[in-house]
């Protein structure tokens, strides 16, 4: 059923109003999730949240690492109802006793490459190859369905260093990303950015400039690789 769930979805209506104004999107991808959400007019970043999901039948189960919209929920789990529908999603639940019904549509499922649930493990620096192991402070980016985000957070502390996301294609060693959102800088916003890219024993291999022209190189593993994921 989990296999079902990976890929890109977008909410269409939360209890029974169809959202017109704003964009979410959710990504599912090797049990994790993650999902940003923006004003459509002016691109304003409005929020994200994500961690591990668990899908058993209809018991639909999302343990919070990261949320903006209430940071005192990380670490804890919620529960929902789920059914599928055609490509949609139905979640429901009850919060402080009122109903919280919502529907997502899928966006794509569609995979190559790079569709993976990735933490950072190695940066580039000068010459010089910058090792990093994952902990509670970590920088995540989640690929499927032909959409990415990252989020860089602490699931200690509780603290949100910054998300993005978009559209992308990893096709022949080049990796493009069209940023749809963007904490930071709504500016940002519609920015097309290019990259080469390489799997090597399963790592990603990241590289080009960044927006600012200055050189990238990165090195990404697969995050239940990289640690347990039943750590928090």
């Amino acid at each position: 059923m989990s296999q079902e769930l990976e890929g890109a979805w977008t909410l269409t209506h939360q209890n029974g109003a169809a959202i017109t104004d704003k964009e979410f999107i959710k990504i599912y991808q090797d049990g994790y999730f993650s999902f940003g959400a923006k004003e459509l007019k002016g691109d304003k970043f409005l929020y994200a949240g994500g961690g591990q999901y668990n899908l058993e039948g209809n018991v639909y189960e999302e343990h919070l690492d990261f949320l903006t919209l209430d940071p005192d929920q990380i670490g804890t789990t919620n529960r929902f109802t789920l059914d599928f529908a055609n490509d949609r999603l139905v979640i429901s639940t009850k919060i402080k006793g009122e109903d919280l019904i919502e529907i997502w549509e899928r966006v794509s499922k569609e995979s190559d490459d790079l569709t993976r649930n990735w933490v950072i493990t190695g940066r580039k620096r000068g010459d010089n190859m910058s090792e990093m192991t994952p902990g509670a402070r970590r920088t995540v980016k989640i690929l499927s369905g032909g959409r990415f985000q990252w989020i860089a957070f602490n699931s200690e502390t509780k603290e949100f260093g910054g998300t993005g996301g978009g559209e992308y294609e990893a096709k022949d060693g080049k990796y493009t990303e069209k940023i749809t959102f963007f904490s930071k800088d709504d500016s940002r916003v519609g920015a097309n950015l290019e990259f080469d890219y390489e799997v090597v024993d399963g790592k990603w291999h990241h590289t080009g400039l960044s927006s600012k022209g200055d050189p990238i190189y990165e090195i990404w593993s697969p995050y239940e690789e990289a640690y347990s994921t039943d750590e928090k």
